[in-house]
């Protein structure tokens, strides 16, 4: 049995995966996008999940976290089915980011993180518009919890900053805090370098470690190679929907068939990106 403390009060006790995926599939008319995959994440991993531009891998996303409802195969978090309903996944303890960023561009870093915390409050609507003191109890904690977050991420300095204001790395990093204020046992981050210099990628993959230290489970969806392999625990690799291989990153950056599926057999370019997964090999 594995305690698993999230960045809330309330601990977790999970025996086993927290996430199993079982034969996964979606279609869209003729289109298979997700080919009947499977996959488990166990608590306080970090799995990546990688593939070549329409391999599926958001639409596996989607079918995870509600946004879609599987053609067939099943979605079970913390020994429960998940209904294709995206609010009551987050309730359940699930949450994510997504590859564009979806913030609230005219409200403060503060207020947007706040949102993502209204989904663990209960005041009713009568008490909210009279600001009943239940209402007032939940929005002080509710501000408090934020601004902890906005700390636990970096971005303590803003506050009171608007997010369109923000630079394009804290823009993501306040995304990652609005999915924590919600707390979640499991985060999904989408693409969450896409777009930031070095720098900016560094200060990511702490941030997600940081996370992981918390008790969480994480799961990522990334094209940078070496961060994927400097960050995961596991890495499933997805090839027209379908799973090419799962296993450690030194499994899956030594096998063939992941430089075949990215950039054919064309031999200069195989052995650029050989080199490209050998840089992202962890240090020993």
């Amino acid at each position: 049995m594995t305690t698993v403390q999230g960045t809330g009060t309330a601990a977790l006790s999970v025996d086993g995966p927290i996430l199993v995926a079982e034969h996964v599939t979606m279609r869209f008319g003729g289109l298979t996008a997700v080919d009947s995959v499977s996959f488990r994440v166990m608590p306080g991993e970090i799995v990546g999940l990688i593939g070549p531009n329409g391999a599926g891998k958001t639409t596996f996303f989607n079918c995870l976290t509600g946004l879609y409802l599987p053609t067939s195969g099943r979605v079970v978090f913390n020994g429960q089915v998940l209904p294709p309903k995206p609010r009551k996944v987050v309730q359940a303890g699930m949450a994510r980011t997504f590859q564009n960023i979806r913030l609230f561009s005219n409200m403060t870093a503060l207020e947007n993180v706040m949102v993502g915390r209204y989904c663990r409050t209960s005041a009713g609507p009568f008490t909210s518009i009279i600001r009943g003191p239940k209402f007032r109890r939940e929005e002080r904690e509710t501000r408090e919890r934020a601004q902890q977050l906005l700390d636990f991420v970096g971005l303590g300095h803003t506050t009171d900053s608007l997010a369109r204001n923000l630079p394009y790395g804290d823009q993501r990093r306040l995304e990652i805090a609005r999915a924590l204020a919600t707390d979640p046992k499991l985060v999904l981050l989408d693409e969450p370098t896409a777009g930031m210099n070095p720098q900016e990628t560094r200060q990511a993959e702490e941030l997600i470690f940081k996370i992981r230290d918390q008790g969480l489970a994480v799961v990522v969806i990334e094209h940078d190679m070496r961060f994927i392999f400097n960050l995961c625990d596991r890495v499933l690799c997805l090839v027209q929907g379908k799973a090419l291989i799962e296993g450690t990153p030194a499994e899956v950056q030594s096998d063939p068939r992941v430089i075949e599926a990215y950039i054919g057999t064309g031999p200069d370019d195989a052995a650029a990106l050989e080199s490209e997964l050998e840089e992202g090999q962890p240090d020993a």
